[in-house]
């Protein structure tokens, strides 16, 4: 049968005129049925039956009808599971089908997105001695129900494909192959010098420069002195090189504070980053801290003979955009900066947020994608490139706000390991210049720039180009080249080519030095490209080396098919020059390159964070609890975490959810290195963020997470006295005094509580100006959003408590006090509304609790244990038993007279002489747990952790007893934690009436 398809000529014609095979590909079971999609149109109110899911190939080839046999069964089909036919046959066949509602739509990517199938396809091909010249992989879509054109072109916009990456049409899809005969730009130069401020300003954003007045003042100034206006190519790189995301423009900036009368109320602070980040590390000064803020990662010592290297990045702009591209090379970014400091990635972490997923669709404003869209995109994008690199998510949150649903915000972070001292820094004179990884293309140019400003309703249209696709399976190869490499001491310095592509990392490598670069010997993955592109594309899985013998790089590069180029030298004459083959490109001093830029000034405004407490509602303590179990930001998350893989390497210890069926959270997960050698040494990864107290004071929120990212680690085992912490800051516009003053708090919130712990901090990441801005002119920034990550050793893995309760009959102990503030809380969060009152405040015991705690469970006396998180003592103990399936009994009295002995928080008083009960059960703070432990052990438990105090047991019975104020069963619990509970906790806060 000949089954070729010819299709009309694209607008970008084929190279070669040989023909283009059109094939579809379905299940044999013949119910192609997409539930998932279907569910998602229904709730954007299509009226739809059902839709079909097939897999489009566009291919060509003068392939022959044999050749076609071979390719569809040897590499485009199971054929057991699956068949294939010509895409024009199938849309005939569906066409003599009777049901006239069915409609077809065909999705494919637009030209120059990573298509990493299709390159497997034609590698594949050739491989098999199959002529396939090119390849483009898409969807076909058939879709059932009462659907007019409008509605159609609206469910294709709304769920069926993401613009920003990809095309549509109602029947077949033409392919979109990039022009392999299109002409590369010439290089342009553009007018500075003699300009007007106003055109200045004009020409940054008409290139989306994010360059502000006086900076595009310095450039004009400086290329005056220069006698010549600059390129394209050289305006590009000092833009990426000056953006926010590069230069940290904010946390560098002198910042003052207003008075009634002028004057500043506090010295002006030079700087956030030098200030209380950089110098909290340099009081604690802590010998275990190798490398802190210099460099792509932190590096602290594992033991004798080897470091770990930690890096946690933000991946917001893009995730807004592609959600899937946005996430999955946010982590192949954060794995990239591992690999920058010569260590081999060995674990993942992931804190992702979303808006909320049951938002109605009309309440998405144009140009945002519905918060269950970015969920289900960035989910499957963190997935996919762990899963594929072979390297474990072990760790991470998922939290849902309204204010995220405009900007989500993704924090991807990666854990590796490297032997000391090898990590070398120093490019060297002649050294050449090798780039190891992937091609170059469009996509991914000028992220730099486009993740330094604010986005609004037209941001998908016109820097669509700014996102990337990942390329996880190149990425593994380049982590096995320069792990090779570092071991055979084959370079002398190593980064990562991420934001501001070659620019950036060329540049900041050559920053002391100069460099020479060459970009005709740059690998494309199409014609076409401007020399700018070339030079500041971001196109993943690239790293730049600095390197004496290329040949040896080139050759251990081979062996692994991974692209290895030399580009250029470093010259030691100062300066950056880049030529396309004759051309020049840029000519840039490197000094006026990285410190050229004017230095911020900003105005902080003064806060009022007076939290005077309102009288709280009354309310059913049982139903409080099953509401917080079931609230978007502390339900379980298993199911998304069961598409990660946590157990590749095979060191995972510690998992991120445990107990007997392997269904309840876990505080830190921890990990022995791959390769044996550390004996019952490892290492664990705690994760800190409390958006809700961000919402009301930034301080208050900095020391909560600090302290949570410290609990998680130490009830998994880990030494207080010898962990290091990592700062992720998403905050809105940085030029709005408000929100600026709540970023300087934060920030001397994380200096404090690094100095009161002793914890320093090894590298940070600050991502600004998340805020949308709608069509009508108002922005909607996220709230404040801190995450610390704390990375600790753990001696002895054997002695590591476990998730969820063990046996009934042993004894519940509660470190810390007994009750919590209300202020600011997740019992507030259900409730519906802000009753007021003290938010978590410092607790000046909190790192003796810390050290007693890891006392005990050293001594092998804590059989489990689980921190005091969000929702209190009450959810606390609800997801302990969980994970044992088995009950606890709290002793009424014992703990509502620890309430009172701590002091009462503002809220309702319905204990002994007025204790607070629901600051008891609910309340929040630092450095509480709840610890199992056998009966044999009371003494020497109360010696060890005098902060302790015996609070219940362990039960038989599959319920939570707190004496008289509340009893559920475990039913329900795993009901409203799994949310599966019947009649719906769907809307939170809508609690039943209780006693006073």
């Amino acid at each position: 049968m000949l089954w070729i398809v010819i299709l009309p000529a694209t607008s970008a014609p084929h190279a070669t005129g040989a023909p283009v095979i059109a094939l579809v590909v379905g299940p044999a079971s013949s119910d192609a049925s997409d539930n998932g999609l279907l569910a998602h149109a229904r709730l954007f109110g299509f009226d739809i039956d059902h839709i079909e899911h097939y897999r489009l190939f566009h291919i060509q080839g003068d392939l022959t009808d044999d050749d076609c046999e071979q390719l569809a069964r040897r590499l485009l089909t199971d054929p057991i599971g699956q068949w294939w036919v010509p895409a024009q046959d199938h849309l005939d066949q569906l066409h003599q089908q009777t049901n006239s509602q069915r409609r077809v739509v065909e999705i494919g990517l637009r030209p120059g997105v990573t298509d990493r199938e299709a390159a497997e396809l034609v590698r594949a091909a050739a491989e098999l001695g199959l002529p396939v010249e090119r390849a483009a992989v898409g969807r076909r879509m058939v879709v059932a129900g009462r659907l007019d054109d409008a509605q159609l072109a609206a469910l294709a916009s709304g769920v069926l494909h993401n613009e920003v990456i990809e095309r549509w049409a109602e029947g077949l899809l033409e392919p979109a192959f990039t022009d392999s005969e299109a002409k590369s730009p010439g290089v342009d130069v553009l007018r500075v010098r003699a300009s007007a401020d106003d055109d200045l300003s004009a020409l940054s954003r008409s290139r989306r420069l994010g360059l502000s007045r006086p900076e595009m003042r310095a450039v004009a100034a400086h290329f005056e002195g220069e006698g010549r206006d600059p390129t394209d190519a050289e305006l590009e790189t000092i833009a990426q090189t000056w953006s926010e995301h590069c230069s940290h423009k904010t946390f560098r900036a002198r910042i003052t504070f207003p008075s009634a009368n002028g004057r500043a109320e506090i010295a002006p602070i030079d700087g956030l980053l030098a200030t209380y980040l950089r110098a909290a590390t340099d009081r604690i000064g802590a010998p275990w801290v190798r490398s802190a803020f210099v460099d792509n990662a932190g590096i602290v010592a594992f033991d004798d003979h080897n470091d770990l290297a930690i890096k946690v990045e933000t991946h917001n702009h893009p995730s807004a955009l592609e959600p899937f591209g946005g996430a999955n090379t946010g982590v192949g970014g954060v794995v990239r900066d591992i690999l920058g400091v010569s260590a081999k990635p060995v674990a993942i972490t992931d804190v992702l947020c979303f808006g909320p997923l049951d938002l109605a669709p009309g309440a998405v404003p144009p140009g945002v994608l519905h918060p269950r869209r970015i969920h289900s995109g960035v989910t499957a994008g963190v997935g996919d490139y762990g899963n594929k690199i072979g390297v474990p998510t072990v760790a991470g949150a998922i939290i849902h706000d309204p204010s995220f649903t405009t900007t989500p915000l993704v924090f991807a972070g990666c854990v590796g390991i490297l032997p000391r001292g090898s990590h070398r820094t120093e490019p060297q004179i002649g050294d050449a210049i090798v780039v190891l990884g992937g091609a170059v293309g469009r996509d991914g140019v000028g992220g730099a720039t486009f993740s330094s400003q604010t986005m609004g309703a037209e941001t998908a249209g016109i820097a669509g180009s700014s996102v990337q696709i990942g390329d996880p399976l190149v990425e593994k190869g380049v982590i096995d080249v320069v792990v090779a490499a570092r071991d055979l001491g084959l370079y002398n310095a190593i980064t990562d080519c991420g934001a501001g592509g070659l620019s950036s990392a060329v540049g900041e490598m050559a920053q002391t030095l100069g460099a020479e670069v060459d970009l005709a010997l740059v690998e494309r993955k199409y014609p076409g490209l401007a020399p700018w592109e070339v030079w500041l594309s971001e196109a993943q899985e690239r790293m730049v080396l600095a390197v004496p013998d290329p040949a040896a790089v080139v050759d251990l590069a081979r062996r692994w098919q991974v692209g290895a180029i030399v580009i250029g030298r470093f010259s030691g004459q100062g300066r950056l020059v880049v030529r396309d083959g004759r051309d020049t490109v840029v000519d840039l001093d490197v000094g006026f390159l990285h410190d050229g830029r004017p230095s911020l000034e900003l105005e902080a405004a003064r806060l009022d964070l007076s939290r005077p407490a309102r009288r709280a509602p009354s309310f059913d303590p049982r139903a409080a609890l099953l509401s917080l179990l079931a609230h978007p930001s502390i339900r379980s998350n298993e199911a998304v975490v069961r598409t990660f893989d946590h157990e590749v390497l095979g060191g995972t210890v510690i998992r991120p959810y445990g107990g007997v069926a392997g269904d309840a959270p876990a505080d830190g997960t921890v990990l022995i290195p791959p390769g044996g050698q550390w004996s019952q040494r490892g290492y664990a990864i705690g994760i800190g963020v409390n958006v809700v107290i961000g919402r009301h004071d930034a301080e208050a929120m900095a020391w909560a997470a600090i302290d949570e990212a410290i609990r998680n680690v130490v009830v998994a085992g880990a030494d207080p006295d010898q962990l290091c912490l990592l700062d992720n800051f998403a905050w809105g516009n940085p030029t709005d005094p408000v929100a600026l003053a709540k970023l300087v708090a934060a920030c001397r919130g994380c200096h404090d509580a690094a100095l009161a712990y002793g914890a320093p901090f090894v590298s940070g990441k600050d991502s600004l100006y998340n805020e949308f801005v709608g069509p009508d002119g108002r922005p909607d920034p996220v709230t404040p959003t801190l995450v610390i990550t704390a990375l600790g050793l753990v001696a002895d893995v054997d002695v590591v408590p476990v998730t969820g309760v063990l046996a009934a009959g042993h004894d519940v102990w509660l470190v810390g006090p007994a009750e919590g503030a209300l202020g600011a809380s997740h019992l507030d969060e259900v409730l519906g509304a802000d009753h007021g009152g003290e938010v978590p405040q410092p607790d000046a015991g909190a790192m003796e609790r810390h050290r007693q705690l890891h006392a005990a469970i050293a001594a092998g006396l804590v059989l489990s244990g689980h921190d005091l998180s969000e929702g209190g003592l009450a959810v606390a103990a609800a997801e302990w038993a969980l994970g044992g399936r088995l009950g606890l009994q709290i002793y009424e009295t014992t703990i509502l007279s620890a309430g009172k002995a701590a002091g009462g928080a503002p809220g309702r008083k319905n204990g002994p002489d007025g204790t607070n009960e629901a600051g008891v059960l609910f309340g929040e703070g630092p450095a509480r747990y709840l610890i199992e432990v056998d009966p044999a052990h009371r003494d020497r438990l109360a010696q060890l952790v005098p902060s302790a105090q015996r609070i219940g047991v362990v039960t038989a019975e599959p319920s939570l007893v707190v004496g008289s104020i509340l009893s559920v069963g475990l039913a329900d619990i795993e009901a409203a934690y799994s949310g599966t509970m019947p009649g719906g906790l769907a809307t939170i806060g809508a609690l039943p009436g209780g006693t006073s």
